[in-house]
């Protein structure tokens, strides 16, 4: 019988062990995620489509991104068709641990 439990408990530390490595992993990954670098990324690419898309300014987003964040961006604009007057801006971040897209129609 102190031989089925010893196995037991050996079973029940094993499952605790792996509990507290999902959980730390989980945090980890949570931290790690550049929420302020994708906002600022965000409102720039904004500002940068709405007030005229000028190529020197884009390039200047990229190389910043870049030199600061040490993440690989794209930005791309578009007229899209079927609204007069609205364009559609890609976003692309790559930090090497997060991949971030987004796509949205500025009106």
């Amino acid at each position: 019988m102190g031989f089925l439990i010893s196995f037991a408990l050996i079973f029940m530390m094993m499952i605790v062990n792996q509990a507290t490595l999902v959980g730390q992993t989980t945090a980890e990954g949570v931290l790690e995620f550049p929420k302020h670098e994708i906002r600022d990324l965000r409102s720039e690419a904004l500002l940068w489509s709405r007030y005229g898309e000028n190529d020197a300014v884009r390039d200047d987003i990229i190389l910043l991104s870049l030199k600061r964040n040490h993440a690989l961006v794209q930005l791309y604009s578009e007229p899209y068709p079927d609204i007069m007057g609205s364009r559609m801006i890609t976003i692309r971040f790559n930090n090497g641990v997060t991949v971030y897209e987004e796509i949205t129609l500025l009106i």
